[in-house]
């Protein structure tokens, strides 16, 4: 298997990935490939966030659980689908959200790589899943190694942390808050977008920020 995050990721986290239980998450999802069981995304698009979005161009970091768990879905980055794949629910409401907030309309696909590239991490906290089995890698050491993670960037100044759902919510643990902005709201998904997403305005949020900061806002348009 191919386990291998860019360079420049490497050295921001000071080689976690050569940790003891980073091994062993590799060898168990090894085992489990040999046992013909599906896992999302393939394998070439498991550290697909990472390879779109530098650790030192990252401004906004939007955090999902795991992976979607059906086939053609997950791409490597949270929230996101391929060209031509139907859009999921919680990304229809994500796309409503957007237009609401700030009157762009994104119908045309729900490949995110446009937000990724402008410096958007859409990191999931298990960066795999069994097909049909959501969460059931969240065990296996990914959510320590992606932890690790946030806590690397809460050395950073100034950065937006959308955190979406009980489960994302329990990051904000590691953010300091006099530094970053975190955005807390419920899932996207259609079981509770009505009990805050809806109407929480993070995205225009998230740029007035930025702009504060100096740094250039998001284009929140897909492309």
């Amino acid at each position: 298997m191919n386990f291998s995050m860019p360079r420049n990721w490497k050295d921001f986290i000071s080689n976690e990935h050569k940790k003891e239980y980073v091994l062993s998450l590799k060898q168990r999802l090894e085992e489990e490939l040999k046992l013909n069981k599906k896992i999302f995304p393939l394998e070439r698009d498991i550290f697909k966030a990472f390879e779109l979005t530098c650790p030192e161009d990252t401004k906004v970091v939007i955090l999902g659980q795991d992976p979607y768990h059906n086939y053609n879905q997950a791409n490597g980055l949270s929230f996101s689908v391929n060209k031509k794949e139907p859009l999921p629910p919680s990304l229809k409401n994500i796309f409503k959200e957007i237009e609401n907030d700030l009157g762009i309309k994104n119908f045309e696909h729900g490949d995110l790589s446009y937000w990724a590239k402008q410096g958007v991490l859409l990191m999931n906290s298990s960066l795999t899943v069994e097909k049909g089995i959501p969460g059931s890698h969240l065990k296996l050491g990914w959510e320590t190694f992606t932890d690790h993670i946030i806590r690397s960037f809460n050395k950073k100044n100034n950065l937006v942390f959308m955190l979406w759902g009980n489960f994302a919510s329990r990051k904000n643990e590691f953010i300091d808050k006099e530094k970053h902005l975190v955005l807390e709201t419920s899932h996207p998904s259609p079981l509770s977008c009505y009990k805050g997403f809806i109407g929480c305005k993070h995205f225009s949020l998230c740029n007035a920020f930025l702009k504060d900061a100096g740094k250039k806002e998001i284009d929140w348009q897909i492309k």
